[in-house]
């Protein structure tokens, strides 16, 4: 097969198309927008490469300048498309390109007309892709494969527009736009052709990429209170325990709610769902940054701190227990009071497993029960 201009136009319409095709696909399964604004880049790619077929009959308006105008709207819906992923909100400045694209019709005839058209949108072009590419940057941490990939390949996509618009006007460049005629326009073809394969793969694997990560964080966390669930207390507590040492101990506390099933009982299950997202609201808003909430199950909760001492543990757990009764009496009205009991063992004991923290709280928890609830038990591991 031989790439000239034509058979290279009917590969870009059709490859657009598959890929418009398929980022559609792609939307309704997952309906995120950034994925529709993509495909919809795609199927003006293809139109406009179907419509650029007109200019060897003397379509100047819809063989060339029209296109051309659907190839610059493709690009800003994939910056578009960025925007949304990146939840960044674009300046309405980027509607100016519209004013550009229609002055661009004001173009006198003559031997500059195809360089100057080829020129004002390659930079044009070249000005949307760089800003898609640099919307992608890593926010206090490193970008998905997928993302790092799709601002990989449109910041090569903007450059080589850039460098097109720029050997579009060099003054011994040859540009026949209304004749495929000239290098720059047979180069840009393909590189077209590849660009499109490339973008879609990108984009797609971005998408997929995050939605792979939402699906870890939903298993990780618990619906009800959105704190970490026991199986992401099991992954995520070996590296912070690693971090006990005698001279910066760790604590694991173990929270039980004192005649939870009271609430339940006299005021319903949703009275109870009421109480303990209220706890877990207490819970995030007194620990450190760097600790770690996780519910069991039930009304039961666990605590793990670093670098802690018996009397800040003590001190946090106490804090604790007196806003949660607080509130409790407020809510709800039960013959026994709503309080909170609380097992805890500090160890600094790098070593020790997730479980054997977990028996010594669980014991001290039913010491404090033994006692008379609403208090804390504090053993050494």
């Amino acid at each position: 097969m031989v790439l000239d201009p034509f058979t290279l136009l009917v590969l870009t319409a059709a490859m657009a198309a598959a890929s418009a095709l398929y980022l559609a696909a792609e939307w309704g399964s997952v309906r995120e927008r950034s994925l529709l604004l993509w495909s919809t880049g795609f199927a003006i790619i293809a139109i406009g490469s179907v419509l650029a077929l007109l200019r060897s009959s003397g379509h100047v308006l819809f063989g060339i300048w029209f296109p051309n105008g659907l190839l610059i709207g493709a690009h800003w819906m994939f910056l578009a498309g960025v925007a949304r992923f990146t939840r960044t909100r674009l300046p309405r400045a980027w509607w100016s390109l519209v004013v550009i694209w229609l002055a661009m019709l004001l173009l006198p005839d003559g031997p500059w007309w195809s360089k100057a058209m080829l020129g004002i949108q390659s930079l044009m072009i070249a000005v949307i892709t760089l800003r898609a590419g640099l919307l992608l940057r890593p926010h206090g941490g490193v970008l998905s494969p997928g993302a790092a990939q799709l601002r990989f390949v449109l910041l090569a996509h903007g450059l080589f527009y850039l460098a097109k618009a720029a050997s579009a006007v060099a003054p011994d460049a040859f540009v026949n736009l209304a004749g495929f005629r000239g290098s720059v326009i047979l180069v840009s073809l393909v590189e077209g052709a590849m660009a499109i394969m490339l973008l879609a793969m990108s984009m797609t694997g971005t998408e997929r990429h995050r939605r792979e990560e939402r699906i870890a964080e939903i298993a990780a966390r618990d619906p009800l209170t959105n704190l970490d669930n026991r199986r992401a207390l099991y992954l995520r507590a070996p590296a912070l325990l690693e971090q006990s040492s005698p001279s910066s101990p760790s604590a694991l506390m173990l929270i039980d709610i004192d005649h939870f099933k009271q609430v339940n009982d006299l005021h319903g299950h949703a009275a109870g769902d009421r109480l303990l997202t209220t706890l877990s609201d207490l819970i995030r808003d007194t620990l450190p940054a760097d600790a770690i909430a996780a519910r069991l199950g039930g009304d039961e909760f666990v605590i793990l701190l670093t670098g802690t001492s018996d009397a800040s543990a003590q001190a946090l757990g106490d804090d604790l227990r007196e806003a949660f009764s607080r509130q409790a009496r407020e809510m709800f009205v039960t013959p026994e009071p709503v309080s909170l009991s609380i097992g805890a063992t500090l160890s600094g004991q790098p070593d020790a497993e997730l479980s054997h923290w977990l028996k010594q709280a669980d014991e001290a928890l039913y010491a404090s029960k033994r006692k008379g609830r609403d208090r804390m038990e504090l053993v050494h591991g």
